[in-house]
């Protein structure tokens, strides 16, 4: 009788994503001979969406990554052009989520580079960025793009220094200088970009309002143990972090900002050394936790029941990993029931793996993609410094996505990018542009973008002159 009672209370958890499994797509399918980057630092070194792959490489001499269509499959060319304009190590990448071919880069040289990638890939090395941005007197090794508002970057130095920037203009709009008093170890951004997440080598979490940069709420050890600690926010505002305890076991934590007192899950994995990486999708409520220097993927879902945080399964290989890129969901492939899609780096490759969750049907599985964010921006980035938050704009999957905006946006952004907040004055960085300002006798009305396309030899620099007018003084 006591047995039948075991087993009638034995009752495993229903999910849908209980049989998920993870698959490492085939050699002709992976990126081959990458020298990855050889630099002890704890970011992901890879950042994906739906038309490229970006890895941080060795290179001599200053920092570089390379960025490669995702049909560009097979053994990689070592002559290959590079993103070379860093004078140090590249640290983290990102890309723009409202831009498929804007990255931003920030490196060892202390500065943020943002670059425009073209259509189909490099055909040469890529050396000058479309704008540089200084403010930092340390190496930059974190980077986040605001989910929704336009050309809004935030950066995290080792100066201990927070940067939001509005990259149209160039400029540093919030610094957040005096808060931390150590070393960051990660931030970012919750779903619709009003409050920020870090956490600190001085064993603190703290939540903050990015535009009055000050703290929400603050929590003084999540985790016991002194190696770093990662976080993000997870559904519902609550928060997901990743440390280890004083015996240096590492551990896995769900908590409530509104009490911070204890945690409302907490989890001892196992007693690697690795930071554990971690990647939610809101969609589904499943996190995924990639160690470095692990040769493993843990996944749990996270619910509003207790305990809220269900393990689910691990997917495993034979290869460590050096680093770690998260498709968006718009670029998975939705008629193979396909949730996630990692970039998992190796020594000298890069691996697509594939999150599945097994089903027979051919049709649309609705329970699996509802509307996810799109590439749209919400607001723009003047109106959200100005205190104007905006939702993400939802997209269907069913009939796959196709990008409507790309133009307008990729436009606005060359434009808005090329000119700064004082009318009487110019980008400098363009030797066309001085010599223009040089010979000329007049003030000259420069479109940055036509410049940019045209001025490529010294007949279209005579021609340009010869219709160059004088600016009235009225403009």
């Amino acid at each position: 009788m006591n047995s039948f009672k075991f087993k009638r209370n034995w009752v495993v958890r229903t999910s849908k994503f209980r049989h998920v499994f993870g698959q490492a797509l085939k050699a002709d399918q992976c990126y081959d001979d990458i020298r990855i980057s050889q630099m002890t630092w704890d970011s992901n070194f890879c950042s994906v969406n739906p038309k490229f792959v970006a890895m941080i490489v060795d290179a001599s001499g200053g920092g570089a990554f390379i960025v490669l269509p995702l049909s560009k499959t097979g053994r990689i060319d070592m002559s290959l052009p590079t993103v070379c304009g860093h004078t140090g190590p590249v640290l983290d990448i990102e890309f723009c989520p409202h831009n498929d071919n804007i990255i931003a880069s920030g490196s060892e040289d202390c500065s943020v580079m943002i670059w425009e990638i073209p259509d189909g890939g490099l055909i040469s090395p890529l050396k000058d960025p479309v704008v540089k941005l200084e403010g930092h007197s340390k190496r930059v090794g974190i980077l986040s793009w605001h989910p929704t508002a336009h050309n809004v970057l935030m950066s995290a130095g080792c100066d201990n220094v927070v940067i939001l920037w509005n990259v149209a203009r160039g400029e540093a709009v919030v610094r957040i200088d005096s808060m931390h008093t150590d070393l960051i170890y990660s931030a970012c951004w919750n779903r619709n970009g009003s409050q920020i997440l870090t956490s600190c080598k001085d064993k603190k979490l703290r939540v903050i309002d990015p535009r009055k940069g000050s703290v929400i709420c603050e929590k003084d050890k999540p985790h016991e143990g002194s190696r770093p600690v990662r976080a993000v926010f997870v559904s519902d505002g609550k928060i997901l972090t990743t440390g280890f305890s004083r015996m240096s076991e590492r551990q896995v934590a769900l908590w409530d900002p509104n009490n911070f007192s204890e945690p409302l899950n907490l989890q001892e994995l196992d007693t690697s050394s690795g930071v554990l990486l971690p990647f939610f999708d809101p969609d589904t409520g499943v996190v995924y936790l990639c160690g470095k220097g692990d040769s493993s993927i843990r996944y749990f879902e996270v619910t509003d029941e207790a305990p809220y945080v269900h393990y689910l399964s691990m997917y495993s290989s034979k290869e460590s990993q050096k680093g770690m890129g998260y498709m968006p969901k718009r670029g998975l492939e939705v008629n193979k029931c396909e949730i996630a899609r990692f970039y998992k780096l190796h020594e000298r490759k890069c691996e697509p793996i594939v999150m599945t969750v097994p089903r027979k049907s051919d049709l649309f599985q609705e329970d699996l993609y509802p509307d996810t964010i799109g590439p749209e921006p919400s607001v723009e980035a003047d109106d959200w410094f100005a205190g104007k938050n905006g939702e993400p704009i939802l997209i269907s999957l069913k009939d796959g996505f196709v990008a409507t905006t790309k133009n307008k946006e990729f436009k606005v952004i060359k434009s808005l990018m090329a000119t700064t907040s004082s009318s009487s004055s110019y980008r400098q960085s363009d030797s066309v542009v001085r010599e223009l300002r040089e010979s000329s006798a007049f003030n000259i009305s420069i479109d940055y973008c036509i410049l940019k396309s045209s001025l490529k030899n010294t007949n279209d620099l005579k021609v340009y002159r010869t219709q160059a007018r004088p600016i009235p003084e009225s403009e």
